[in-house]
């Protein structure tokens, strides 16, 4: 988030399809390191890629820079439901990604984050190796690749291989 000009309003980038439904939730959860809170919007727009918005009781814009580099997250229960096989972004982050050798599941890492891409989405694995500290992957996230997500277990299979 960042101020947008003197009454208090905040420009925000959504993740939601398409970007206006983020102001369909209510309340919004504010994040920054450890610390939550709720906070209501009474107003909001689209304005290019982002949305413009406004909360109760913020009304200058010293008042509003105090909301600047929070993270908004919304009540998982208030999300539209999803059809089998689909999966929100934020059910994916953390999912430890098993590709093939051979006849074996080998453990690639874990999806610490997602890309939007133009053909598809890619998923950012991370894994630690032995004496090369962290090492990050991208796999897509494409029929092709994705051969199971199984969100009790934690895990992701992919027909990916540990060196592409």
């Amino acid at each position: 988030m960042a101020v947008y000009g003197v009454r208090g309003w905040l420009k925000i980038e959504s993740g939601t399809q398409p970007i206006e439904n983020i102001l369909h939730y209510r309340p919004w959860w504010l994040q920054k390191d450890d610390r939550w809170l709720a906070v209501e919007p009474d107003a909001g727009k689209v304005s290019g890629k982002r949305v413009l918005v406004h909360f109760a009781g913020v009304d200058d814009r010293d008042l509003a820079r105090q909301f600047c580099q929070w993270d908004i997250h919304v009540e998982t229960a208030q999300l539209p439901g999803l059809a089998k096989g689909e999966y929100y972004w934020h059910q994916l982050i953390g999912l430890e990604v098993l590709g093939r050798a051979g006849a074996q599941r080998v453990s690639l890492g874990r999806v610490v984050d997602l890309l939007e891409t133009g053909a598809h989405d890619v998923l950012v694995v991370r894994r630690d190796q032995e004496a090369g500290g962290l090492r990050e992957q991208l796999i897509p996230y494409a029929d092709a690749v994705v051969l199971a997500v199984d969100l009790a277990a934690g895990t992701m299979d992919v027909d990916w291989d540990r060196d592409y």
